[in-house]
């Protein structure tokens, strides 16, 4: 594991991200250039700003949000991360996605511009793309990384 950065700002974390392009996506993990899953990516910038997690997720499917309906990951933001209410999106904000109204969020990426964003997305390695209305139409939260500038 690196050692944490010394200044936590917006263009860290997104330097951070960027660092993960072209992870392989493996289901559950979280280790940058061997695999991660969307909320890998997101816990691996954490470690990598912060340190050690404020919490270990349990072991997850694929499809768990289509079968338990909780929403398991807007929760552990709320916990861990600061709402962002303002309705913009910033460099290094995390953005949680819901892929149908009627189901919980389940996807997350880290903003790289009010129009782009890193994640991870079976079938494919870490990326950076457009936030494109399709994204935008999704999105269930905004939220910034703590004590950040």
């Amino acid at each position: 594991m690196t050692a944490p950065l010394s200044r936590t700002d917006r263009a860290g974390i997104v330097a951070a991200a960027r660092c993960w392009i072209g992870t392989p996506y493996v289901h559950q993990a979280s280790t940058r250039g061997a695999g991660c899953d969307c909320l890998g990516l997101v816990r691996g910038v954490w470690r990598e700003l912060y340190g050690q997690e404020p919490e270990r997720p349990p072991a997850y499917t694929p499809w768990w949000a289509e079968d338990g309906g909780e929403e398991t990951m807007l929760a552990a933001a709320r916990r861990h991360l600061v709402p962002v209410t303002d309705g913009r999106i910033r460099p290094g904000d995390v953005l949680l996605f819901r892929y149908r109204r009627t189901l919980p969020a389940k996807h997350a990426a880290i903003a790289v511009s009010p129009d782009a964003m890193i994640h991870a997305q079976e079938g494919a390695a870490v990326c950076e793309v457009p936030l494109t209305p399709w994204w935008k139409r999704r999105i269930a939260g905004v939220f910034a990384f703590p004590e950040i500038d």
